[in-house]
């Protein structure tokens, strides 16, 4: 047995979600336990982008200059091609952020650097190969976890546990919080490509070719690809074989062959689903992040829905943790506060998912360009509103805290 903790917040979960409000609370002096249940962050396809609302996050705080420093690509402008047919889609040049750009960073890299300048406080504590198992109760009450750590099981009590353990969330089973499923027709199956010579730079591509629909990422020395492929028809796929499934990729990107995939376990299957809670809360308990709403990996947007949530939750709990009354009004507000945005995002994905995705993939043609998409070749400022909702979401979170000073 490992020794009991306490705590005023933990937080289960070391991502995305999780750092950010774990950084955010112990800034404002709050005692907090950040429980990552993996030895470190470094975990492949894992989302790599940093949208220009995170980017802002990171300016009010004091770390965007040190955090630039880090290797990443900056992207400008997102395209497209239809068939044979180039189009331009987004162009985040225009917004009213410090950064006019999305970042792609390795997630491990921004978290490591959340980490770092956590680990710089005080009244912070990251214990990684940590891994919440169950939920501590008094009464109706959520009073901390108990933890499967490496040196044993441990209970840690808390006046408040933030639920951040992802879509496959230990804790939201545990809760017996209610989950809405919304449906995905899809899943995605992720893979790298090398840049070669004459590869454009600076772009995020997505093509849609024949019933076929494939994303390319630039990442500097490597394009990272997203091949959309029909709920549960990865199997069906792999018998076909490998050579094939090489073919494919390389007819969609645009060479000659793709043998950078020298096995299937070059390929990673993401399941795709889309859901959320009924209700993020309990008395003591609050989710957020992938925990509180998988997101549909359309337009990248989950991890920046992620972000806000915790900024979100930060300003609104930060002075009720200080005096450790944290109560379920103060609770709801934060769901109040991010529920419309996640309902709009993912309206927005499952329209795609269901409107576009899912009838091209079984259409096995190449649609026609959309107009709206011509009428944005001609009216470039349309560019801007795919921009905004990619780059910033609805209702982007600012930071409110202050940095706790004894």
């Amino acid at each position: 047995m490992a020794d009991d903790l306490s705590t005023t917040c933990l937080i289960a979960g070391g991502g995305p979600a999780g750092m950010m409000c774990g950084y955010l609370l112990a800034r404002a002096g709050i005692d907090v336990v950040v429980l990552e249940k993996h030895a470190d962050f470094l975990r492949d396809f894992r989302g790599d982008t940093v949208h220009p609302s995170t980017l802002q996050v990171m300016h009010e705080l004091g770390l965007l200059e040190d955090f630039l420093k880090r290797p990443h690509q900056e992207i400008t402008h997102a395209g497209g091609q239809i068939g044979n047919v180039r189009v331009n889609l987004a162009d985040f040049t225009h917004l009213p952020t410090r950064c006019k750009f999305i970042a792609f960073m390795p997630q491990w890299d921004f978290l490591d650097f959340l980490a770092e300048k956590a680990k710089a406080l005080p009244n912070f504590r990251l214990m990684t190969e940590a891994e919440a198992t169950d939920l501590l109760r008094e009464g109706s009450r959520i009073t901390g976890v108990v933890a499967r750590t490496r040196d044993g099981e441990c209970r840690i009590a808390a006046h408040l546990t933030v639920g951040a353990d992802g879509r496959h969330s230990v804790l939201r089973e545990r809760s017996g919080l209610v989950v809405k499923n919304l449906g995905a027709p899809i899943d995605v199956l992720w893979m790298r490509l090398k840049h070669r010579p004459g590869d454009e730079n600076n772009a995020v591509l997505g093509r849609i070719e024949a019933g076929q629909v494939l994303v390319m990422l630039y990442r500097g020395d490597y394009w990272q690809c997203a091949l959309v492929i029909p709920k549960g028809g990865y199997d069906a796929l792999r018998k076909d074989g490998l050579e094939a499934f090489r073919k494919r990729v390389a007819a969609l990107a645009n060479r000659d062959n793709a043998e950078e995939i020298a096995s299937w376990d070059d390929v990673k299957l993401l399941a795709v689903s889309v859901n959320r809670l009924a209700c993020w809360h309990a008395p003591g308990l609050l989710f957020i992040g992938d925990a509180a709403h998988a997101m549909s990996p359309v337009g990248g947007i989950g991890i920046n829905l992620a972000i806000q949530d915790a900024v979100a939750a930060a300003n609104s709990l930060a002075r009720s943790l200080r005096r450790k009354r944290v109560t379920q009004s103060d609770l709801a507000r934060v769901e109040r506060r991010r529920r419309f945005p996640t309902w709009v995002t993912q309206a927005f994905q499952v329209a795609v998912q269901n409107r576009v995705l899912g009838p091209v993939l079984a259409s096995g043609t190449t649609p026609r360009v959309p107009g709206i998409i011509k009428l944005a070749q001609h009216w470039t400022f349309l560019q801007r509103i795919p921009a905004r909702l990619i780059g910033m979401g609805v209702r982007p979170e600012h930071v409110k805290t202050r940095a706790f000073t004894s």
